[in-house]
């Protein structure tokens, strides 16, 4: 580069020696002829280094041109490629997110799952510990059960009569058929020739006894009776005050001299048989109003009715006060002379004598002894199962 400088030097000095000679007039002589054609030469060399420099200049001017054009091209599409990228980036990291909370409630689930499966693991190993505890129950009663008799059930239906026994006395009232279910209930305990079971057997007799001794009158006889009565009621015959009538003197006399009174009663003899003509001499008692006689007989079926209820109820006083208040009505309002309220009045004196009163026990001894009995040997091999009976 310095040696290219240097002639262009050389060559810019002479240019305006030559100019300023062509602008004189003046022609050197021809002895300086050769060094103008060195200079021609030389002009020829600046003029192809200026058009080169030009040319490099046009180039380097292109070149840079080219170079933003192209940057800036691919400014443009680095930063349409970045953003892109970014949106990528941006769609992926949702993405991400999202797959990272599905994940996440995954886990969760997965967690939870895995807890309960734990707790129904734990549930299942509780299960089965508790059925190798009752298999292991189950063994031993087993084997218990291979020195017990098969009488033994005769156990739990003597219980079982026992309580039909309680239920008849307290709730029926009906001490004849608990005696009954009593006696059963021994012959049960004595079928099993054992004689562990003689303590309960003495307290059933003890029952039984205690049973007996209470007032055997049946209360539904009674009130049935006092039903039959009720309906007889109606017929019979009230207490009504009778009419006394003076009938006129009719007979005829052997006087010939009473000849007009003996035609004349001839004559009302004749027509008595057609028209009847009754004369009183003294005022007439009231009658009874049909009113009356109802209200009679409803009073003594409201008595009768207070009777049956006592009887059912063991009442002996109001039993015994409703049976007078009774006769009392009988007396009062019905006809004492005839049959029906003669034989009426002699029901009701034989109820009246009648003892409906019973002192039932409160509790059977036999039955707690029955029931630990059974609880020793039967519901301690079967299980609760036998209470069923």
């Amino acid at each position: 580069m310095a040696d290219n400088q240097q002639p262009q030097d050389n060559a810019k000095a002479s240019m305006p020696k030559t100019i300023e000679a062509k602008a004189s007039g003046k022609t050197e002589p021809t002895a300086n002829a050769k060094p103008a054609g060195k200079a021609s030469s030389g002009n020829g060399l600046l003029w192809f280094f200026v058009l080169l420099n030009l040319i490099l200049l046009a180039a380097a001017a292109y070149g840079g041109y080219w170079f933003i054009n192209e940057r800036t091209v691919t400014q443009t599409k680095l930063d349409a490629l970045q953003t892109s990228v970014s949106q990528t980036l941006t769609e992926q990291r949702s993405r991400v997110a999202a797959d990272s909370n599905i994940i996440k409630t995954d886990l969760t689930k997965q967690e939870a799952t895995d807890k309960a499966l734990a707790e129904n693991q734990q549930a299942m190993e509780a299960k089965v510990n508790e059925l190798a505890m009752a298999l292991e129950a189950a063994e031993a009663q087993l084997q218990e059960m291979n020195g017990r008799r098969p009488t033994d059930w005769l156990v739990a239906e003597a219980d079982y009569l026992v309580r039909m026994a309680g239920r008849k006395m307290w709730l029926e009232q009906d001490v004849r058929t608990a005696i009954m279910l009593l006696g059963n209930a021994d012959k049960r305990l004595q079928s099993l020739s054992d004689s562990s079971v003689l303590p309960v057997r003495a307290l059933i007799a003890q029952d039984i006894q205690a049973l007996q001794q209470v007032n055997p009158t049946s209360q539904v006889s009674v009130a049935l009776a006092l039903d039959g009565m009720f309906k007889q009621i109606n017929k019979l015959p009230l207490d009504a005050p009778e009419e006394n009538y003076s009938a006129p003197e009719t007979a005829v006399t052997d006087s010939a001299a009473d000849w007009k009174q003996n035609l004349l009663n001839v004559w009302h003899s004749l027509v008595d048989d057609f028209i009847s003509v009754d004369f009183r001499d003294e005022p007439v008692e009231p009658l009874m109003t049909a009113k009356q006689k109802w209200l009679a007989q409803e009073q003594l079926k409201l008595a009768l009715q207070q009777a049956q209820a006592a009887a059912l109820a063991s009442e002996q006083a109001l039993f015994v006060a409703s049976l007078e208040q009774a006769m009392a009505i009988l007396s009062d309002n019905f006809l004492t002379d005839s049959p029906e309220v003669a034989g009426f009045e002699t029901a009701l004196n034989h109820l009246k004598a009648t003892d409906i009163s019973k002192a039932i026990p409160t509790e059977l001894s036999s039955q707690a002894a029955l029931e630990a009995l059974l609880d020793s040997r039967v519901k301690r091999v079967f299980g609760e199962g036998v209470s069923a009976l």
